[in-house]
């Protein structure tokens, strides 16, 4: 992965770990020891989903530029439709705090957006190749006056 590729991951997947371990501590207080694990594994869904998801899109805007806002698009309706499934999957479960879980992933889940967001503002991406600084400029064969 390219250097700027790992900071863009990691500009958005910090936020959301520190995000995280507050959701975990407010859970552990509000609901308890389940409050807690249901916020962790909330954390590491949202982490290993949209991580997953920023890798490849990554990867599609530098094979298939002209894909890139399709897929941006396509993947995180996707992204968004698996996290939903997860809340429903896991709403009646006895493993952790079904209501920390779902509260921690929708929160974290817009940290993240958030954060990449950020990240993408600050990015000095160039979009105009610049020249090199001693390439031959063409001269000018038009008629003269």
């Amino acid at each position: 992965m390219p250097s700027n590729d790992v900071r863009n991951l990691l500009q958005a997947a910090v936020p959301t770990a520190a995000a995280g371990a507050v959701a975990a501590v407010v859970s552990a207080v509000v609901a308890g020891g389940k409050g807690a694990i249901g916020a962790l594994v909330a954390t590491a869904v949202v982490l290993l989903f949209m991580g997953i998801g920023l890798f490849v899109l990554q990867r599609v805007a530098k094979s298939l530029p002209q894909l890139f806002q399709a897929m941006g698009l396509m993947l995180y309706t996707a992204q968004l439709l698996l996290l939903f499934v997860f809340v429903a999957v896991f709403k009646n479960t006895t493993l952790f705090n079904p209501k920390a879980f779902a509260i921690t992933l929708v929160a974290l889940t817009l940290v993240w957006i958030a954060a990449q967001t950020r990240a993408h503002m600050k990015a000095k991406i160039l979009y105009v190749e610049p020249e090199p600084s001693g390439a031959h400029k063409p001269e000018n064969k038009g008629p003269r006056a």
